[in-house]
């Protein structure tokens, strides 16, 4: 994920349910005192689409429009890695990190929510892992000449890792020894659809889809009653198409795949994802994951970490957890699919 500077929203009037480019799935039947409005824009080098059930209020719309512009702004002022005067930049450009700085609460809430996922999938997901991924070419460097070598990787993993990180409750602290890198574009994209899912509840709307570069939340109805429905791709790269179809109706989703960030060299295919225990892209035969929860930072982190893992490792995790997760993976004939206990109750017909 990269983060960018915002544009004005537009507002429109849904003329479908917009869930994951398959506006057709939604079978729209309004009355009149209740309507999907759709609020979009660009966020985090991807775009926004919230669609709100409401009667049909423009100046309220307008007023919504902008102050979901203000909840993204706040979250790219406090979590980008492209902005230099970001909150999270300050920290990764302090010349002594083992000094605690002061943090947000939003900050401490996503860095607390990271470091909980990174122990359950024993290191799967780790925040620091940066430098090895700017190493292979999926950072701001450029992409490397050679693939980095067994020593060079491992003088680099040598100086990175979550449990590094320290945590203060009160007032809201982080410190780091010796000095680390911190991403959160695994997670954070995720909180940003958290935090504008938290405004409109603050606002009184009760039914919703906040949806963020494919992350997604939803709430309550539609207004003929029936569950939001969004579809799972099928992990082409080439083109977009439906793998299955789920409802939900108070509950985030997540997805993470090796099929859209990759590069080839001397034959060879190097995924964007990359396993933080021996700083290589994951190579196993699992093409995407998805993963349903209560709140989307934990879906985005937790999509991440069972990529990370691979399908095995990851479905005993999931299934022992109690975790919604759906597989897609490479076969020999094609693409296979298997998912956990807790996902079967969110399959739509």
């Amino acid at each position: 994920m990269t983060f960018g500077m915002l544009r004005p929203a537009r507002v429109v009037l849904a003329s479908a349910f917009w869930a994951l480019a398959v506006a057709a799935l939604a079978g729209c039947s309004f009355e009149e005192e209740e309507k999907v409005w759709e609020i979009s824009g660009p966020v985090f080098g991807t775009e926004y689409h919230i669609n709100v059930v409401l009667q049909e209020d423009q100046e309220r719309l307008e007023n919504l429009a902008d102050d979901i512009e203000d909840v993204l702004e706040q979250v790219d002022a406090s979590m980008s890695t492209w902005r230099d005067d970001s909150e999270l930049s300050r920290f990764n450009r302090q010349d002594d990190q083992s000094e605690w700085m002061e943090i947000s609460r939003s900050l401490h809430e996503v860095l607390a929510a990271a470091r909980k996922v990174s122990e359950l999938s024993d290191g799967a997901f780790d925040v620091t892992v940066g430098p090895v991924v700017n190493l292979w070419g999926f950072g701001p460097d450029a992409r490397p000449e050679q693939v980095p070598g067994d020593d060079e990787l491992a003088s680099r993993l040598d100086t990175i890792g979550y449990e590094k990180l320290e945590l203060r409750q009160d007032p809201p602290g982080l410190r780091a020894s010796p000095n680390q890198y911190v991403d959160l574009s695994a997670i954070a994209k995720g909180y940003g659809v958290d935090a504008v899912s938290r405004f409109l509840e603050s606002e009184g709307i009760e039914a919703y889809l906040v949806e963020i570069g494919g992350e997604v939340r939803v709430s309550g109805r539609k207004p003929d009653g029936d569950a939001w429905r969004l579809a799972i791709e099928e992990p082409v790269a080439e083109q977009r198409q439906i793998n299955r179809v789920v409802a939900l109706d108070s509950q985030a989703m997540a997805t993470s795949g090796d099929y859209r960030n990759y590069y080839e060299s001397d034959g060879q295919r190097f995924s964007h994802t990359i396993n933080p225990e021996d700083g290589r892209p994951i190579q196993h035969n699992l093409a995407s994951v998805t993963v349903i929860t209560e709140d989307c930072m934990s879906a985005d982190a937790l999509a991440t970490a069972f990529n990370v893992m691979g399908y095995q490792s990851a479905k005993e995790l999931a299934t022992r957890e109690n975790i919604a997760a759906y597989f897609i993976v490479r076969g020999e004939d094609g693409f296979e699919t298997d998912y956990t206990p807790a996902f079967s109750s969110f399959l739509a017909n």
